[in-house]
């Protein structure tokens, strides 16, 4: 075998930056459970001084701190020997409601971990994994990480791409969110639309249980209700919009969904889906959020739809033709892409 030692030398450099960022998000999932983030984006701080405002010990404080910084997450000042962090350090790590806020992604990265020994026995045998037989870190992260992208997105672009459906939500319609989980799309639209009325449909009876508290606590006063049902069973045939937000690809059978939805729907009504950025081809996806979607999925959405019935397998790329077939084959007739942002596509569906 012969080795070109400096092919070797860059693919031993890829390995320490990414055996890097594998330990450092398991202190990220530290900080953020601890609070350590919000506590050091108020001001600069030594690793003692903030022991005391957050209630931690001092020793692993400054450990984490230093980890923090050599990852550049947080920045440090050896004449003063303190901590802190920059406005866009604090917009990522610190503030929950900003369109940057990344802490939710490493939850994510936690369960994947602790469904290894699980997911060893699925790709030995083809079996599947559920969504529901997850660790509860991935519920919370994937609401944690997609909400701020809904947030900043939603209501301000993907709705208005949609042909007339801004103007009818404003005029009061009826909408279902299906595959809804902890419910962040469902309230968003109800916070927006006052008119209109919203249900948010889920499989997963905890995820409901949590969305319909967050409503409560949202004070929609019944405009956003929350029931469990699958995208196949959901009940109701006269909803002006069906959304489906990063779920459709995770289904076991989307081509039914699809059929489910279009029956569920009046003659002129829209199918909102919003999916991971994806291109068609495997090779325009080997990038940075190629990546992790193709990882993601590898754990999480390919193993959700094989424990299910047809077990599909479209994976977080799918891309857009497969997805236009997908719907197409449900017997929608108009498939278009409406939007899209790094992170998402966003497609409209008619009749």
């Amino acid at each position: 075998m012969a080795i070109n030692e400096d092919k070797l030398n860059e693919f031993m450099g890829r390995f320490v930056a990414d055996i890097g960022a594998v330990m450092h998000a398991a202190t990220v999932a530290v900080g953020d459970q601890l609070g350590l983030y919000k506590a050091l984006a108020e001001g600069p701080s030594t690793a003692e001084a903030l022991a005391k405002r957050t209630e931690t010990d001092a020793r692993y404080l400054r450990e984490w701190l230093s980890a923090q910084a050599a990852s550049g997450y947080v920045q440090y000042d050896p004449k003063t020997q303190q901590f802190s962090m920059t406005e866009e350090q604090a917009f990522a790590l610190a503030q929950e409601g900003s369109p940057a806020f990344i802490a939710g992604a490493f939850q994510i990265a936690v369960a994947q971990f602790k469904a290894i020994p699980k997911m060893v026995q699925a790709m030995r045998t083809g079996l599947g994994l559920g969504w529901h037989e997850h660790d509860p870190a991935l519920f919370l992260g994937t609401e944690r990480f997609f909400r701020p992208g809904y947030a900043a997105n939603l209501v301000s672009q993907w709705i208005p791409a949609l042909t007339g459906v801004e103007k009818a939500l404003q005029r009061g319609v009826r909408v279902a969110d299906v595959g809804c989980g902890h419910g962040s799309s469902t309230i968003l639209m109800a916070q927006a639309y006052p008119a209109s009325t919203f249900t948010g449909f889920d499989y997963h009876a905890p995820s409901i249980e949590r969305a319909r508290a967050s409503a409560a606590a949202a004070g929609l006063d019944g405009r956003a209700r929350f029931e469990v049902a699958s995208a196949k069973d959901y009940p109701g045939n006269d909803y002006d919009m069906v959304a489906m937000f990063d779920c459709l690809h995770d289904m076991g059978d989307p081509v039914g969904a699809s059929a489910h939805v279009k029956q569920s729907l009046k003659p002129d009504g829209t199918w909102l889906i919003v999916e991971p950025f994806a291109n068609d081809r495997l090779e325009d996806n080997l990038n940075p959020v190629g990546r992790v979607f193709y990882s993601a999925s590898t754990f999480i959405c390919t193993p959700a739809s094989r424990s299910q019935e047809v077990g599909l397998c479209l994976g977080a790329q799918a891309g857009e033709e497969r997805m236009r077939k997908v719907v197409t084959e449900g017997g929608f007739s108009q498939f278009r892409r409406a939007a899209q942002t790094p992170f998402n596509l966003v497609y409209e569906a008619r009749p």
